[in-house]
């Protein structure tokens, strides 16, 4: 599978390099510059992943993270836009010569690219406040406001001044309970130590509860342990702890660890009577937690597919990939995240933090 997701890739690549080459109002010299430039980000992303941006000063690293990764969204675009001009010329709506030594067409395709991602850009540093509520049979002893995160992937591209930002945001919420479903950290540890980011997290003005999600794993799960620690974050792996005397908050280990604990094993002796709370970071086979009991799962991992027309991809492959979402008397969202993975660009997604009124049926 591995294989032949990169072969995809490379297929793509040469497609899209091909069709640079090609419409380029530039000589052999000018062309073989560019087309080499763009084969030279790809290289320079695996090179630095290979030899570990940890041996690179931070803002190189970060440089290097942010323009290797927004290429490759650009090069999912460019792959699209020449896509729709080959099936607009094979149909002669379009003129073949915009394709072929084209000032005119590169000036149109680079026209295009600009627009969308300065949009993309623009649209992620907006944060959206999305607000949903919960009425439960379960008594509880007074309402609850409760602010949920996922996917923060603080580091390279993320880096405390951003974080610190998000703290003062989420700060003016005034929250009764912080729950956070996994991916605080994005691909290394090392620019979130270096930059002592789990000094932030002690500013929050609620107590913090969190689950791990995949990239802890891949950034390093001792590590990523550690940093949670340090940050005063009440880490829940495979367990179950209650808030005051009305909630019981369980946190899954990640997906990536097959013999993680069932969720019935984590609420074992517990009481259940009180209101459930369960993270789980990746939003997998979501009628297990209808089938334990769970009142409410919050989950991220997906982003919405980031930028269209992957939240296609995504909403294909799971039951729920954004939003809210109900199975029996079980309530789930799956949030699209705070933060973002590579590139900074939301493109039919949306970045946003959660805040959810709870309240049992005769409490106003």
């Amino acid at each position: 599978m591995i294989y032949l997701a990169f072969a995809i890739v490379l297929v793509a690549m040469v497609y899209v390099m091909r069709h640079i080459w090609c419409i380029l109002p530039f000589g052999n010299i000018g062309k073989t510059v560019v087309v080499a430039l763009g084969v030279l980000l790809i290289v320079s992303m695996i090179l630095s992943v290979v030899v570990g941006m940890e041996k690179m000063p931070i803002p190189l690293a970060a440089t290097i993270y942010e323009i290797t990764t927004s290429w490759i969204f650009i090069l999912l675009y460019l792959l699209m836009i020449f896509l729709l001009m080959d099936i607009l010329r094979l149909a002669h709506v379009m003129p073949a010569h915009l394709l072929h030594n084209s000032l005119k067409g590169t000036l149109l395709v680079t026209g295009v690219i600009c627009v969308i991602f300065i949009y993309g850009n623009i649209h992620y540093y907006h944060k959206h406040r999305t607000q949903i509520s919960a009425t439960t049979e379960k008594k509880l002893s007074r309402p609850y406001k409760i602010l949920m995160l996922s996917d923060l992937h603080i580091g390279y591209h993320n880096q405390r001044g951003t974080l610190a930002k998000w703290v003062d945001m989420l700060n003016a919420e005034n929250a009764d309970l912080i729950l956070i479903a996994g991916d605080i950290i994005d691909i290394s540890p090392y620019p979130v130590n270096e930059q002592k980011m789990y000094e932030e997290f002690h500013r929050l003005n609620a107590p913090v509860y969190a689950c791990l999600g995949n990239h802890e794993f891949i950034s390093g799960v001792g590590e990523a342990k550690d940093f949670y620690r340090k940050a005063g974050i009440n880490l829940l792996i495979d367990t179950c702890v209650p808030f005051g005397d009305d909630l019981l908050i369980a946190g899954r280990n990640d997906r990536s660890v097959s013999n993680r604990n069932t969720i019935g094993q984590i609420l074992e002796n517990q009481d259940t009577s009180k209101y459930i709370f369960l993270l789980d970071h990746q939003p997998y086979n979501l009628e297990q937690a209808e089938q334990a009991g769970v009142d409410f799962q919050f989950s991220g991992h997906t982003h919405d597919g980031q930028v269209f027309p992957i939240n296609l991809i995504t909403r294909a492959l799971y039951e729920k990939s954004y939003g809210s979402h109900q199975r029996g008397k079980t309530q789930y969202y799956v949030s699209s995240g705070l933060g973002i993975w590579g590139g900074k660009f939301r493109i039919g997604s949306r970045s946003e933090y959660v805040i959810l009124e709870l309240k049992s049926h005769g409490i106003k």
